[in-house]
């Protein structure tokens, strides 16, 4: 699940990357901790567009260093394999910087979405346990977001859609409007969550409207 190697990042580099702070795509870690913990980073990060983690380093940029790499590296290797489902691949990278050692995990954007996050040794498929990140945040998933996913695999069969009258309605009215959540949309036409939601899902697979995932509530816009 892992190749690890040292000093294949410059100096340079992995300052620009602490300077930058904790964001879409960055996460400090003081130091590993429940590997529950590690695992959700690590989830979001490939159920997203991909990430780092830097071990080692505190949230005000502090380079605090790890005691010890390869008891660290074990661990991070615990979570991708036992806390994910499916399990995650990574890279590890340690650097030497200002006398301590910083561990950098470097997780793709994966294309076996979506992940879950296994808790006592189960990884239930309730789609209860599914993140994703959000800014600088890892969050839960919605169902909308993780049937998304689902059908964004390239494994997934190929999405054919008939624009009927609703899809219309949802266009036009994404048109003249930035924005609209699904809870707007089944309202305003008096559906099903069931059914909005299945409306949305495949008008975003087909490519016609964008889904974007916010830490309150999900919303779509045309593409």
């Amino acid at each position: 699940m892992k190749r690890n190697f040292k000093n294949r990042i410059s100096l340079i580099e992995i300052n620009e990357i602490i300077e930058g702070g904790e964001n879409q795509h960055t996460e400090f870690k003081r130091k590993f901790t429940e590997p529950e913990k590690i695992a959700k980073e690590m989830i979001a990060f490939a159920n997203t567009h991909g990430g780092r983690i830097l071990f080692g380093i505190d949230d005000d940029k502090t380079v605090v260093g790890v005691e010890s790499e390869k008891g660290e590296i074990e661990y991070i290797d615990l979570a991708a394999k036992f806390f994910c489902d499916p399990p995650l691949e990574y890279t590890a990278d340690i650097i030497h910087i200002f006398r301590k050692d910083v561990i950098l995990v470097n997780i793709p954007e994966s294309l076996q979405k979506p992940h879950r996050l296994i808790e006592n040794g189960k990884s239930d498929d309730d789609e209860t346990k599914v993140y994703i990140r959000v800014k600088d945040r890892s969050v839960q998933a919605s169902k909308e977001t993780i049937k998304v996913l689902k059908k964004l695999r390239q494994d997934a069969p190929a999405q054919i859609i008939n624009l009927g009258d609703k899809e219309k309605v949802l266009i036009d009215y994404l048109g003249k409007n930035e924005k609209i959540t699904l809870k707007e949309f089944r309202e305003m036409l008096n559906l099903s969550n069931r059914r909005a939601s299945r409306i949305l899902v495949n008008l975003v697979r087909a490519d016609l409207i964008r889904l974007h995932n916010h830490e309150k509530e999900d919303f779509y816009t045309l593409n």
